[in-house]
């Protein structure tokens, strides 16, 4: 096409059109100058969105324990700083595009200016109205040729940076060593061969990492390794125990032999073998569950077998969970299993390796998230049941006294090395386990009385989320009909306008009018000149002067573009800054209820990809729509003027054009919204995938994943391509729509009254050929303004969420407050929802400073509900007073940020170990490393291992690079740091070993303050026989509360029918004696 203009040119212009040709290309590096600038400054834009995305995917994955710890005002300050950063980069974006924007429509002009004045001045040659509006067709195609180039650079710049990206990924990325041909080679030798229908490690080690360990990685478990020295055989068709402390290496046993960890030979007798013939099931540590059903998670694309099925739900003892669901197993579980608990979570995961055919069962502490009743129960109905008898069993446990009769080989660990194999009581030699399994033992005698007391039988769980009767949690994501609501643009205006909206609309306005005003006159102006030479003789004309002009023009034209756009560019940044802290406050203050039922993967959207096009396509397309509104305004302003006849075509055309427009835009909004709805289970299925991928590796489920993936990826696609062939559509109509409109101005005015002035005929016929042909692009345009506002409106729908109330002045406690952990609870009720059942009744119960109360009872008890209603997690009635005040009258940040809750499931943020004790940089190293004493971790390792964490440590999101005891450690230190005066722990040592467990007890016995009140969720009796008070809660009403000599000596008492009935009576009647005397 620009080929075409130039030989057309040449025909019109002569020589001189090279001239011009000359100029351009010598101005074409100052483009490429800044586009070359673009592309740096995109580079470092995406880091610092990258930087934003992280900060907030992170946040929002575990926005639970933000809200718990009080810390949404902090957090939404880290986000708005992450957010400035990445907005300075998108202004510099701007401006270099804004830059790059009038070099190329300066270009253009400086070429027609150059090509006329050489035309004029050099070839002294007339400029008549054939020569100019003949010319002026070829330049304007041509330059509609640069403005496409000039508006895909941007687009390309940002291509060509993401493939850049994605090539590092995919060239940087560590693969595992089956996936690595050089290391697949080098494993292979003789001993591998010849162990190779054995299960187990002969002189080897294995490194979560495959980089050469140069001293330059801080400790962490990406530079822990395994080192088997001797040979390991694990019995087939056996029961086989991995025992050892927190932090040991046992879960590393299991991920050496599915392959996850590097294999590291040490000689050519080294062998690692993991038979796949007869099939690998796993049951990770953190249970892992998908978004789907119960029944689907155990099935995991296994064909139903109904016999197999019900045995393994009873032997799996999911039989009382799932009646306990109106919609059984059908019940979906939620993201990450949100409507299950720890345990349910466990026993699923369980049951879809037991169900598996697969002929070798790792499974990785499966019973740490159980009480003892309910491992009983694993161990003799399933462990020692038909469906698992004859498979090879690993089982890493910190329970040997329990799964220690099944066991026929047992390997013990310490720091990553083999202490010990055989026997029981082999494996023990040298460890000191053995004290921990006497009290171990005795633990199970007693708890078995307690479960049977109290965990039995177990009614509907009072704490769990309610669903619908279908099994239905997380409801399918609304997908909004017809136009863009105007609350959804009013966002995004109002953003726009700021503090003095009449000032910016003004000054936008006008420098935008005025623009296109001196676009129209410098047309009109040529025509003008041109005439001159049918009027004068061409000597008199000044040539200079109608030049000058004209130069004038174009540069007034281009001095209020750059003012306009300049405006509009710090308006736009001012509504993306508005609108992503509207949209991260509301997410913050958001309600539990809402984010029980909200995958975390529609969120992430919000927050990425549809703020992504507010700050790209949405401000973009708007500025657009409103420049060619008005150039379409004053271009039929100009042919009206001349040909008012043509005023009925041009409102006819508009029309036409506003009905094609309506159709598409029916069509368009609906594929735009699927678009945008099908993108999150995209991201849904990654992320799950990525939770679970040790797991799917060994199940060898990769494929259905891919299926998975690929089907979701489809339906994604079907719709984009929709998109555009809508797009297709609606252009070939419009397009030509506006060539008939063209062509019949022109018979009109060719032989028509204007025939004798071919001057104002030029300028009519350009002036009407813009117009439809912006006519069109203005439906076009207005449409994909539309289409991008869906994500104004997906955001506006998370801004519209329930939230909790909002702080106010008044509740904001005294400095002094809390001065001791003084807590007085009366009447206390509890429901999750305002119309729902209530969870808690009418408890009351007083806490003195330093007090220390335990609370037990069975599953559903209320237990955990309890601790979520004294942080008003959920809807509460009665009265909750804190150290003399009234908790509803305090503001909900101010109150959870001074009381502290350990949760049963650890969350961490990446970063240094330091940073996850001290999120927000308030205490010393010395504060720091006494919490971690008091909450054991020094306990586990000594200065001398290599693999010992340290403040400096390197954690990944989430911990993933630490066991879960570990995890459970670092989330009790962060507590021990924030001194609150009210610490609850609910279940919060459940995966540590016994030995530690008691650790960290007598840790917090001393190491707190003397007014700091503890309140802790105990399954043994053990662990709160010396507290000062313990309380039974039964369905959700406390039923006992008193000190423990107290309840002991009183008829009739659960808690002393539970210790009579024990065969440690002795010690526990000692440890309350004791407790008493003291």
């Amino acid at each position: 096409m620009f080929s075409l203009g130039m030989v057309f040119l040449y025909q019109v212009l002569g020589w001189s059109s090279f001239v011009g040709l000359a100029v351009m290309i010598a101005l074409l590096p100052v483009p490429t100058w800044v586009a070359s600038l673009m592309q740096g400054v995109q580079k470092q834009k995406m880091k610092a969105t990258d930087a934003r995305v992280q900060s907030v995917s992170e946040i929002m994955s575990v926005l639970r324990m933000v809200k718990l710890f009080g810390w949404e005002p902090r957090v939404n300050e880290t986000i708005a700083e992450t957010r400035e950063n990445e907005l300075k980069y998108i202004w510099k974006r701007r401006m270099l595009g804004l830059t790059n924007n009038c070099v190329n429509h300066c270009i253009p002009l400086i070429h027609m200016v150059v090509t006329y004045a050489v035309y004029t001045l050099v070839m002294k040659r007339n400029l008549t109205a054939s020569v100019v509006f003949s010319s002026m067709t070829a330049f304007e195609m041509m330059r509609g040729q640069i403005f496409r180039l000039v508006y895909m650079i941007p687009q390309l710049i940002t291509a060509n940076v993401s493939l850049g990206r994605v090539t590092d990924f995919l060239r940087t990325t560590e693969l595992l060593d089956a996936f690595t041909e050089t290391s697949a080679e080098e494993v292979v030798t003789d001993a591998s061969e010849a162990h190779k229908d054995d299960i187990g490690f002969g002189r080897s080690n294995f490194s979560w990492t495959n980089e050469r360990d140069d001293g330059t990685l801080t400790p962490s478990r990406q530079t822990f390794r395994l080192r088997i020295d001797d040979e390991v055989h694990f019995k087939k068709g056996a029961f086989n125990l991995i025992i050892g402390p927190t932090g040991s290496g046992k879960t590393s046993v299991l991920m050496a032999l599915l392959g996850e960890m590097h294999y590291i030979p040490l000689g050519p007798d080294s062998w690692v073998s993991l038979p796949r013939g007869g099939g690998i099931a796993y049951a990770a540590q953190e249970s892992w569950v998908q978004n789907e059903t119960i029944k689907e998670n155990i099935l995991f694309g296994a064909p139903y077998d109904e016999e197999r099925y019900k045995k393994v739900i009873y032997q799996c003892g999911l039989t009382r969970d799932l009646s306990l669901f109106d919609a059984g197993d059908a019940t979906e579980v939620g993201e990450k299993g949100l409507t299950l608990s720890g345990g349910q979570k466990a026993r699923i995961t369980l049951a879809r390796a037991v169900y598996s055919s697969a002929e070798t069962l790792l499974l990785d502490d499966v019973l740490a998230a159980l009480d003892v009743h309910t491992s009983r129960w694993i161990v003799n109905k399933c462990f020692k049941g038909d469906l698992i008898r004859g498979r090879t069993v690993l089982l890493v446990t910190h329970n040997v006294a329990m799964a220690s009769p099944l066991a026929e080989f047992v390997v013990s660990l310490q720091d990553g090395h083999i202490v010990g194999q055989g026997s029981v009581s082999d494996a023990l030699k040298g460890v000191q386990l053995e004290e921990e399994l006497k009290h171990e033992e005795e633990a199970i005698e007693l708890d078995e009385v307690e479960d049977a007391a109290i965990d039995s039988p177990d009614p509907a769980d009072p704490g769990a989320p309610e669903m619908k009767k279908d099994g239905k949690l997380v409801v399918a994501e609304e997908i909004a009909v017809g136009h863009v609501s105007w609350v959804a643009f009013k966002l995004f205006l109002v953003g726009l306008g700021g503090r003095f909206p009449f000032l910016f609309w003004v000054q936008y306005l006008l420098t935008a009018f005025l623009c296109e005003v001196f676009g129209v006159v410098d047309m009109w102006w040529l025509g003008y000149w041109a005439r001159q030479y049918a009027l004068r003789d061409p000597s008199d004309i000044d040539v200079g002067f109608y030049l000058g002009i004209y130069c004038a023009c174009v540069s007034v034209m281009v001095l209020t573009h750059v003012c306009s756009e300049l405006v509009y560019t710090i308006a736009s940044l001012r509504a993306s800054r508005t609108i992503h802290a509207q949209l991260v406050k509301s997410l913050l203050s958001g309600t539990f209820r809402w984010l029980d039922v909200t995958p975390t993967s529609r969120v992430i959207t919000r927050c990425t990809q549809d703020i992504q096009l507010v700050d790209a396509a949405v401000p973009q397309s708007l500025d657009v729509v409103l420049q060619i509104t008005l150039a379409c305004f004053i271009k039929i302003g100009a042919v009206v003027i001349f040909t008012p006849y043509f005023l009925l075509p041009a409102v006819f055309i508009a029309g036409f054009g506003g009905f094609l427009g309506q159709v598409y835009m029916k069509a368009q909004l609906s594929v735009k919204r699927e678009m945008s709805t099908a993108k999150a289970p995209v991201l849904g299925v990654f992320g799950s995938a990525m939770a679970g991928l040790a797991s799917i590796r060994a199940y060898h489920a990769q494929q259905t994943f891919r299926n998975m993936i690929h089907q979701r990826v489809d339906r994604y696609v079907r719709a984009a391509r929709s998109f555009y062939n809508v797009n297709r559509w609606v252009g070939i109509r419009l397009d030509s729509l506006g060539q008939l409109f063209t062509a019949s101005l022109a018979f009109y005015l060719v032989y028509g009254p204007l025939s004798s002035n071919p001057s104002l005929v030029g300028f009519v016929i350009s002036q009407a050929a813009g117009f439809s042909e912006l006519i069109l692009w203005l439906i076009r345009l207005y449409n994909e303004f539309e289409v991008n506002g869906n994500s104004l409106e997906r955001i506006q729908q998370y801004i519209d969420i329930d939230h909790e109330l909002e702080p106010k002045p008044e509740g904001v406690p005294p400095a002094y407050w809390p001065s001791s952990g003084d807590l007085q609870v009366e009447k206390l009720s509890a429901r999750y929802s305002p119309d729902g059942p209530k969870v808690l009744q009418d408890v009351s119960f007083h806490a003195k400073p330093g007090e220390r109360v335990g609370i037990v009872g069975r599953t559903g008890s209320g237990k955990s509900t309890l601790t979520l209603a004294l942080l008003r997690c959920i809807f509460t009635e009665g009265t909750v007073i804190y150290d003399g005040i009234d908790t509803k009258n305090i503001n909900l940040d101010a109150l959870r940020l001074n009381i502290t809750i350990i949760p049963q499931v650890p969350e961490l943020l990446s970063g240094s170990l330091r940073h996850n004790l001290d999120v927000f940089g308030q205490y010393g190293d010395v504060t720091l490393n006494d919490a971690l004493r008091a909450a054991g971790l020094f306990s586990l390792q000594k200065l001398s291992d290599e693999n010992r964490l340290t403040l400096d440590t390197e954690i990944a999101s989430g911990g993933g690079n630490l066991s879960v005891g570990q995890r459970q450690i670092i989330a009790l230190a962060r507590a021990i740091v924030r001194q609150s005066k009210l610490l609850i722990l609910d279940e919060a040592t459940s995966a540590i070993d016994y030995e530690t467990d008691a650790i960290i007890q007598s840790s917090l016995r001393t190491e707190l303050k003397s007014d700091v009140t503890v309140i802790t969720v105990a399954h043994r009796l053990q662990t709160i026989m010396d507290y000062d008070k313990i309380m039974v809660l039964d369905a959700g009403c406390l039923v006992e509360y008193d000190a423990p000599k107290a309840l002991l000596q009183k008829e009739g008492s659960l808690l002393r029918a539970l210790v009579d009935e024990s065969a440690d009576k002795e010690a526990l009647y000692a440890m309350a004696e004791g407790k008493a005397e003291s």
